[in-house]
């Protein structure tokens, strides 16, 4: 057997196999460099922990009270509250599409939504028996949303 001659022979990778290996890790860190440069690599805003509470009145003209119980504070143009049917708020504001933001829904500026802050609705015709209400959160960018509590009518 010639066995000095395997020990002393150089040749472990074939060309061909070295040339793929290259192209490889170039095709790797050009995907790589490249998902950065283009924005990719970028972290989405997370929605917020909090929890709402709903009290809905049957009696008073089927008000719904939805109140941010506990968690993280929310600007209020952050959240929308969300029907599948036309809701108001106490005044009468009408929703576009069965939606409307806290800020509409509450004094009509922009504020925090923190533990104890309350809006009320009413369904624009009828009732909200039947109907689930959303509390939904939408990212700064509007990239991201999120339902953070839903409500379900007790014929729903």
């Amino acid at each position: 057997m010639k066995l000095q001659k395997f020990l002393t022979d150089d040749n472990a990778v074939s060309p061909v196999i070295g040339v793929i290996l290259m192209v490889a890790i170039t095709v790797i860190l050009a995907a790589v460099i490249g998902t950065f440069v283009l924005g990719l690599g970028e972290q989405t805003e997370t929605a917020p922990q909090a929890s709402f509470g709903f009290d809905y009145n049957q009696s008073a003209n089927t008000n719904l009270t939805i109140t941010h119980e506990s968690g993280q504070k929310i600007s209020s143009d952050r959240l929308n509250i969300t029907a599948s049917t036309d809701i108001t708020n106490q005044t009468g504001t009408p929703s576009a599409a069965g939606s409307l933001s806290w800020t509409d829904l509450d004094t009509g500026t922009e504020v925090d939504v923190k533990a104890g802050s309350s809006v009320t609705i009413k369904a624009d015709s009828g009732t909200l028996n039947s109907e689930t209400i959303r509390v939904v959160w939408t990212a700064d960018s509007g990239s991201s949303s999120a339902t953070l509590q839903k409500w379900s009518g007790p014929d729903a």
